[in-house]
């Protein structure tokens, strides 16, 4: 009953780019629960409503006013803190806070925000200088100004513990003028993890955050959130969390954006085929859930009533690819920690006929590298070509014979209910079954699944913690992070793989300036040539960016066909760190529900 295979919506729960907490697939326990909302009770409806928050009485959404969202949420909302990264509800990165520069994958470039000017252009020798855009006010009226910048460097900088300070571990401080903040670092920058801070974290109100306890600075719940976003919390309960848009937000008059709607309601998650069938009845607008079989329904849902559905792509692979799915050996212990045992593993499988039969052309199989298509222009084709694994099951049986494997069983686990992971298992058996390795599948509980893989407790197992990025600093970091600990608490090495060598190049990638795209690209061939001769991961396939669109009151979704193909995901870290806002603020109504 596991409504969705996307771990992006579940476990983007980052820390601003650099570690992802293990705990977020517990968030799983609640998948299989909830009901309807009550607040799509009818599709042609002309108002719908939601008990406040504070149990009061019920509020209404008129219909041809409200866009209605789903698939990022799979708990009750009842928290909008941007710094407790992974509990906080969706919208409150995007919709409340938001960040200095926005990263637009498709374009490769960053958007000034909070800030104004080119991201590369801060960079004045050991420091770097944030222009505060003017004009800019907190929801209470106040206006931002460079203490607020500052405050939120500091605060992170100072907490250097909590996962909400990644990305500024090099830095010194950060001390404002105005509108001007200068950030100072101890020795070489961090130039790759800092410009991920720049357009990852939030920025916070000083004149409110300062009163928070130092003990609640990451736990309180924010019920009351104040923030410079298009957007404020209007209500909340155990089945949505409802936003009204903000008169006076500051880009309407800087940047020519809007919404067009007057409430954005995020509906809990309940399961696939109850999403779908809100979706296809018009009660939930933008989905971004997994939905199987959505190519299906191209172009059909709504018969003669005049609506469809739409995706990103119009044809196949119709989603953005939004992470990398690994086949993740445990390469500390035998037969994985053999390397031809590994070469077999990756010369047998063939990531196109996984895609192709579990995801019937709604996702794409991964280049060999694992890098996702948005950092293509990173992938050096001569070792690609040179160096990278082809499906060869002749080749595999060759390495298979190398490296000593005496036919013991091996294992490979997914959490039980996650379907489409479950099918893919199933084609990856059969084709090691091919060479000869005996494949034994477990579908553990996603619980004692996270445990398993934190205490270094299985052979095999798919993951994808290597998630939509600007550069491919933070995937070798995932691939490449040491020391290994006993217990692996975070999403990074999960493999357990010890390259000290490789781990020093990413470390030297991360103090490269973006603008030295020589020394960034010898690097990084670097580490794409010893993947390929380690393989201590196998990259199989690009998870979607999952995203469906009824146009039956909205219309002008993100597309590839259009002049908004920007991000069409609200999921935490893509809505308060990508170009979401842009497909927000480009929805129209549709002509036939136009009051």
């Amino acid at each position: 009953m596991r409504p969705t295979r996307n771990m992006t919506s579940r476990r983007w729960r980052t820390r601003y780019g650099t570690v992802a907490i293990a705990v977020l697939a517990l968030a799983t326990a609640s998948a299989c629960t909830g009901s309807s909302p009550s607040s799509s009770s009818s599709a042609s409806s002309s108002s719908s409503s939601a008990a406040s928050s504070s149990g009061g009485a019920a509020t209404s959404f008129p219909r041809n006013e409200t866009l209605y969202t789903s698939g990022t949420a799979y708990a009750p909302p009842s928290n909008w803190n941007p710094l407790d990264t992974g509990n906080y509800a969706t919208g409150t990165q995007g919709l409340i806070y938001e960040p200095l520069f926005l990263y637009d994958p498709q374009k490769g470039t960053y958007d000034p925000w909070l800030a104004t000017g080119d991201i590369n252009a801060g960079w004045k020798g050991n420091t770097y200088v944030i222009d505060v855009r003017p004009g800019v006010k907190w929801s209470d009226g106040q206006a931002l100004t460079g203490a607020d910048v500052a405050y939120s460097i500091n605060l992170a900088r100072t907490n250097a513990t909590d996962p909400y300070s990644a990305n500024v571990s090099t830095v010194a401080t950060a001390v404002a003028s105005g509108n001007t903040v200068t950030v100072t670092f101890k020795g070489t920058p961090g130039y790759t993890e800092f410009t991920d801070y720049l357009w990852k974290a939030p920025v916070l109100p000083q004149h409110v955050w300062s009163k928070f306890p130092a003990s609640q600075i990451a736990t309180d719940a924010n019920a009351h959130p104040v923030g410079t976003g298009p957007m404020t919390l209007d209500t909340s309960n155990a089945q949505e969390v409802a936003y009204q848009t903000k008169p006076g937000w500051w880009a309407t008059s800087a940047l020519g954006l809007s919404f067009k709607f007057k409430y954005l309601v995020d509906v809990v998650n309940g399961s696939n085929d109850q999403e779908l069938g809100q979706l296809t009845a018009g009660q939930i607008d933008w989905s971004n859930n997994f939905l199987p079989g959505i190519n299906q329904l191209m172009g059909a849902v709504g018969g003669n009533s005049g609506y469809t559905l739409k995706t990103y792509y119009p044809t196949t692979p119709y989603m953005l690819s939004a992470n990398t799915v690994w086949l993740e050996p445990n390469d500390s212990v035998a037969p994985m920690s053999n390397v031809n045992f590994r070469k077999a593993l990756a010369y047998a499988l063939n990531p196109s006929a996984i895609a192709q039969t579990v995801y019937g052309g709604i996702a794409k199989a991964a280049n060999p590298t694992g890098l996702l298509p948005n950092l293509s222009s990173y992938v050096n084709q001569g070792a690609v070509s040179s160096g990278a694994p082809t499906y060869n099951p002749a080749k595999a049986k060759q390495f298979l014979a190398q490296s000593g494997y005496k036919g013991q069983a091996i294992t490979l686990q997914v959490p039980q209910g996650w379907s489409d992971w479950m099918d893919a298992t199933t084609v990856i058996k059969s084709e090691l079954d091919a060479i000869g390795i005996n494949l034994q599948l477990i579908y553990p509980q996603a619980n004692a699944r996270t445990s398993n893989v934190t205490n270094g407790n299985f052979d095999l197992q798919l993951d994808n913690n290597a998630g939509l990025d600007s550069t491919p600093w933070s995937y070798y970091q995932r691939v490449y992070q040491l020391p290994i600990a006993k217990q692996q608490t975070s999403q990074l090495n999960w493999e357990r793989y010890s390259s000290p060598a490789d781990w020093s190049l990413v470390q030297q990638a991360a103090t490269v300036p973006l603008t030295d795209t020589s020394k960034l690209d010898s690097l990084y061939t670097q580490l794409q040539t010893d993947f390929f001769q380690q393989e201590p991961v196998i990259p199989l396939w690009y998870n979607g960016a999952w995203f469906q669109g009824n146009t039956q009151f909205w219309q002008d979704y993100p597309s590839s066909a259009g002049t908004d193909q920007n991000m069409p995901v609200m999921w935490n870290g893509y809505i308060g760190a990508m170009t979401t806002v842009y497909a927000l603020a480009s929805l129209k109504p549709a002509p036939k529900t136009s009051s």
